[in-house]
């Protein structure tokens, strides 16, 4: 599965962007998918996972309430509805795909990984 991230740029605090992830080459449907993102000089750190139908999710603490992750089967494609941004969430975004469990943590249990996308949020 090769995946596309798309969508960053620039906003303020308190506004809005969306990314979005393509699949292609395999079947995503039965992927679990999830977004990552990274700080400079942080490690990559979870945001939010959905399951393989869409119908189950999980958040970090810190984009709760604020970001929506959703999924359209298909259109092989995962997306990340970013509101009320603040310039912590400044950082690259990362799309994955393929862990065993759509709340897994770790970057390095996501077999399929996306280019990142920056996502730059100004005060």
């Amino acid at each position: 599965v090769q995946l596309q991230a798309s969508g960053g740029g620039l906003a303020q605090a308190g506004g809005s962007l969306r990314l979005a992830c393509a699949a292609s080459g395999g079947v995503f449907s039965n992927a679990h998918a999830g977004w990552f993102r990274q700080a400079p000089g942080q490690e990559r750190k979870f945001v939010a996972g959905i399951n393989r139908s869409g119908y189950r999710k999980s958040y970090t603490e810190d984009v709760q309430g604020r970001f929506i992750i959703s999924r359209d089967n298909a259109k092989n494609t995962v997306y990340l509805q970013m509101s009320s941004l603040k310039p912590e969430d400044t950082a690259v975004y990362y799309c994955a795909a393929g862990a065993t469990n759509w709340i897994n943590r770790n970057a390095n249990d996501w077999p399929y990984r996306g280019q990142g996308t920056q996502v730059t949020v100004s005060s």
